[in-house]
């Protein structure tokens, strides 16, 4: 007779698991806050409505990332929803480098003052809510405070589908 694994602790291989979801395609985003040392950007690929009433957001960050650190010092975010032809901004965005905005033109979003990139498909401009430690990364909610899209249709939003960026549409 088999013994039950232990529902604790899955022996799941990390490449399996990173392939297995890789299916699942996601939107492209940049989270970024306006902090005292200046502005900060992280890309995101794990975004998510989360409730309509109040209006929350949320994303996921690994709990060693210095931009945690940095948005819940701000206390906001703005959740930047990348338009497909901006593959080169989204590369900056998530290297590790000190100088992410430079030559960047963003505005400041109307309620918390967090950068907006230009050219995104679309914006939403949050409080922060909360922060939650999951396993190895933390679940950042945000309340929404301002939001925008580009409902011309003049852009198309940036997916990531198996290991590569494209468009839907």
């Amino acid at each position: 007779m088999n013994e039950p694994a232990d529902p604790n602790h899955a022996d799941i291989d990390p490449g399996d698991y990173r392939r297995v979801l890789g299916h699942f395609p996601t939107g492209v985003t940049v989270v970024t806050a306006e902090t005292s040392e200046g502005p900060i950007g992280v890309a995101i690929g794990s975004f998510a409505s989360i409730s309509m009433d109040p209006p929350l957001v949320g994303f996921f960050l690994g709990t060693s990332s210095n931009s945690g650190a940095g948005i819940e010092s701000a206390g906001h975010f703005c959740v930047n929803i990348l338009a497909a032809e901006q593959l080169e901004l989204c590369g900056v965005m998530a290297s590790k480098s000190d100088t992410k905005f430079e030559g960047v033109d963003v505005t400041p979003a109307p309620a918390t003052g967090a950068p907006v990139l230009p050219g995104v498909h679309a914006m939403i401009d949050c409080s922060l809510e909360q922060v939650v430690e999951l396993g190895d990364h933390n679940l950042i909610v945000g309340r929404v405070q301002h939001l925008h899209a580009d409902v011309e249709g003049e852009t198309v939003p940036m997916v990531f589908h198996k290991g590569q960026y494209g468009t839907f549409g």
